[in-house]
């Protein structure tokens, strides 16, 4: 059987819930918590597959590889921690999982609107300050219906498509921005360019992946594009919008608000303004987190692996 190791299988199983026997089922697998630099160049030894989460893979560190390591597998869907070029170089294959938490972040995405157009987390900081106004005398805060609003998808791969079906079924309509222009058969989703997209829409919502093109794609020039009214929504990766000219842009009304399940870095420095934005929601990259997302994601590295080991790989990415 092929040896396979998981080299911080605590990133996913942070709170020892998930069940790996699909994997163990399928090759001899060993796990650890984490592991170092030194720790990795010494666990991979005499290994066929490596299974990382978010761990970064640098060309250094690919190039003392052992001839044995034939697969690097993404427990997840990003992949811009591994170097891909230097994996090919040592003619390892790299895979991902891009669709098991496609339910799970959508409904974030989702979520996210919501609290938005209702403001309902300065609401409820509002009475944790034993601010009662909004009960005593009367709405002190913005509060308005989503459908008939303008959503702008930028990144229309298997997560945007379901934050779209989601939110047209709550009636919005839809701009939708990719690499290359789709056609949509319903009259109310829009291809456009991502200038058009960042001027219409009321609420905007990213979902590509992070690359040296969509590093800052969203910077203060973008921001500017934007309607004062607008808010955006990152559940992708935190440097596809340049943080610094957001939080510029939040401080001075350029928009509206934001909501960010992803920072830069991450974790995010405990004095980021960010924390104490009334216009902000913050959390802690929870998109992939649910228990099903992770253990859907188990099922999904067994099937990789298996399909790699049958000859026929399937999600490769390098």
């Amino acid at each position: 059987m092929e040896r396979t190791v998981f080299l911080n299988s605590s990133k996913l199983d942070f709170d020892n819930q998930l069940d790996f026997l699909p994997l163990k089922e399928i090759c001899t697998f060993t796990k650890y918590d984490d592991s170092s630099h030194k720790e990795i160049l010494e666990r991979v030894k005499n290994q066929n597959i490596i299974i990382t989460k978010e761990l970064p893979l640098t060309k250094d560190l690919i190039e003392q590889f052992p001839p044995s390591v034939k697969l690097i597998c993404e427990a997840g869907t990003g992949y811009n921690n591994i170097d891909i070029e230097a994996a090919a170089n040592k003619r390892i294959t790299v895979c991902n999982v891009p669709s098991y938490s496609t339910e799970a972040v959508a409904q974030l995405t989702i979520t996210f609107i919501l609290n938005l157009s209702s403001t309902m987390i300065l609401q409820q900081n509002m009475i944790k300050q034993n601010n009662f106004c909004n009960f005593t005398d009367r709405l002190q805060v913005p509060h308005f219906e989503v459908n008939n609003k303008t959503l702008g998808v930028i990144g229309t791969g298997s997560i945007g498509q379901q934050v779209i079906k989601i939110a047209r079924v709550l009636g919005m309509n839809i701009l939708a921005y990719n690499r290359t222009r789709k056609k949509y058969d319903d009259p109310n989703i829009k291809s456009v360019s991502l200038d058009e997209l960042l001027i219409e829409s009321d609420f905007i919502s990213i979902h590509c992946p992070l690359t040296p093109n969509t590093k800052h794609l969203i910077d203060q020039n973008k921001l500017q594009l934007m309607k004062p009214t607008a808010f955006i929504i990152n559940t992708s990766r935190g440097p596809i919008i340049k943080e610094t000219d957001l939080i510029e842009a939040l401080q001075r009304g350029t928009i509206a608000g934001a909501a960010l399940d992803v920072q830069d870095p991450e974790p995010p420095e405990l004095n980021n303004p960010l924390f104490t934005m009334d216009n902000v929601i913050l959390t802690p990259h929870i998109g992939w987190k649910c228990f099903e997302s992770r253990q859907r994601l188990i099922h999904l590295l067994a099937k990789n692996i298996s399909s790699y080991i049958n000859g026929n790989p399937i999600n490769v990415v390098g």
